[in-house]
């Protein structure tokens, strides 16, 4: 199908869990579009709903976890009427996703080699040698040395940035129009975090594919997204272009993530962190669900959810403090 408008469009997406205490709404009426060779960053702390929302796009939840409601479109088709064997077809070859912690992403009793080239076989007519050099060329692009030696070995003779990059090459093998990235340097130190970054954003220019960088931390993607996504609690809060984010928050949530990061110039200042302790999903506020966190809260807060309003052309938030100062100025509201 080639008339889309986007390469993805993800349509008020509600997925929840079922535990013996209740159902968890993990993902609570998210929307968004990317459009290829876009990068987009979905930012929030543990249990936020940015995992859940991307293993949604490659239906990859739990047992007990199910995508209630909303559509997920991919070239203009709605994936989440697929079968399993369409979507076996889909993950890889169209969508590819990298895993926060390689260790345990990775077979410890396959090499390395064998490893990306079963991705290589399950997506692509390569067979055999054909094969074999496709797993050898993308350890090559994604700067591993000595790659002829590296896909004999097995996933702990290597180093943590080395299975990082392995893991990136397995996805990038089939070429896929988008790359899912799951927190790929939470586990690495800053340096090699520099690195796998800047490999990410080389691999994209060069091969045109659309990236959805899913991380709790805004600092690492600063100078990467196009657009920013900033999720609480299962819904949006926040999103714009990386300017608006960072230079214009106009969320309270968005504003404490930034508060929190460490700048060159305050080293020695203490870090403010965000007040009180992540939600229960359980039990969820009627109202906004950071009022209870949240320093400016009104009596509002408390019994109704904000509809997202634009700030800008590039800026939209959902805060009744914004509510509050357009009514205050005489703008009125709209989320159109």
């Amino acid at each position: 199908m080639d008339n889309y408008e986007h390469l993805l469009s993800v349509q008020d997406l509600q997925t929840s869990f079922t535990i013996d205490s209740g159902e968890v709404q993990a993902v609570n009426g998210v929307s968004f579009n990317l459009d290829a060779g876009k990068v987009l960053g979905i930012v929030g702390e543990s249990g936020s709903g940015k995992s859940v929302t991307a293993y949604s796009i490659m239906q990859i939840l739990a047992d007990n976890g199910s995508i209630k409601s909303g559509t997920i479109l991919y070239k203009g088709e709605n994936i989440t009427k697929w079968n399993e064997k369409q979507m076996s077809s889909f993950r890889g070859k169209c969508v590819s996703i990298i895993f926060q912690d390689p260790m345990t992403s990775l077979n410890p009793v396959f090499t390395v080699g064998n490893q990306i080239k079963e991705a290589i076989v399950l997506h692509t007519d390569k067979r055999g040698k054909e094969a074999e050099a496709r797993a050898l060329e993308m350890l090559t692009l994604v700067g591993i040395n000595e790659p002829e030696k590296r896909l004999k070995q097995y996933p702990f003779e290597l180093s943590g940035g080395m299975r990082q990059r392995v893991m990136i090459a397995m996805a990038l093998a089939c070429e896929p129009d988008i790359l899912i990235a799951d927190e790929p340097t939470t586990a690495l130190d800053v340096t090699i975090q520099a690195q796998i970054l800047e490999l990410m954003q080389d691999l994209q220019k060069k091969m045109g594919m659309a990236i959805i960088m899913v991380t709790h931390d805004l600092g690492v993607i600063a100078e990467m997204c196009d657009e920013i996504i900033v999720m609480y609690g299962g819904r949006v809060c926040e999103r714009g272009t990386a300017d608006e984010i960072f230079y214009n928050p106009r969320h309270e949530y968005t504003k404490g993530l930034l508060r929190s990061i460490p700048e060159g110039s305050r080293m020695k200042e203490r870090l403010v962190p965000i007040a009180g302790t992540p939600i229960n999903m359980l039990r969820m506020p009627k109202g906004c669900a950071f009022c209870p966190r949240c320093d400016a809260a009104m009596k509002i807060c408390l019994e109704e959810i904000p509809e997202e309003i634009w700030i800008n052309e590039n800026h939209k938030a959902s805060c009744w403090c914004n509510i509050r100062d357009q009514i205050l100025a005489g703008e009125g509201t709209t989320n159109e």
